[in-house]
């Protein structure tokens, strides 16, 4: 009679292996992961591995291209004017934070880590400021190894030619 009241051992891992994988939270838990690392971890470390490794040329002394925020806007860090967003002039990608459909998020997405590969590439890079956008942002031209960014984005077709114009829609 008192082995049957005893309590029961604790699972073996084996058997709490096969309730882990079987549990739906595992899974979720496994994308959350997987997103966090793949949406805001590996393009940081690009970023920095980029601003520690290519400076450029500026009118205003030598500044670093610290982040990509998407397809054509960078957040820069100048002498003169310190950590600022500039606008990349003569062209337009898909919105990352306010995008219309999946999409336009996974097309922003491409074209962002396109411009952070051209950077990374290139050998040269010069700034040219170019006044200030509605939202505060500088407007900046970027050449890569003397070739205007804007073509080269639009020539891999992450990019629409766009001189101020109204923007399309990427859906």
């Amino acid at each position: 009679m008192a082995r049957l009241l005893r309590p029961a051992r604790p699972p073996g891992i084996l058997t709490r292996a096969l309730r882990r994988v079987v549990d739906p939270r595992f899974y979720l838990k496994l994308v959350m992961g997987v997103a966090v690392l793949g949406l805001i971890l590996i393009p940081t470390l690009a970023d920095l591995a980029n601003a520690a490794l290519k400076p450029v040329a500026g009118d205003g002394g030598t500044c670093r291209i610290i982040r990509v925020v998407d397809g054509d806007t960078v957040s820069l860090m100048c002498p003169e004017e310190g950590l600022h967003s500039a606008r990349l002039l003569g062209f337009d990608t898909p919105e990352k934070f306010s995008p219309n459909c999946m999409a336009e998020f996974v097309a922003a997405e491409r074209a962002s880590w396109a411009l952070r590969t051209l950077i990374q590439k290139a050998d040269r890079l010069s700034l040219t400021h170019d006044g200030i956008d509605q939202y505060g942002r500088a407007l900046v031209k970027l050449e890569l190894d003397g070739m205007d960014v804007a073509g080269l984005m639009v020539q891999a077709g992450h990019a629409r030619v766009n001189n101020g114009g109204p923007r399309g829609s990427w859906c």
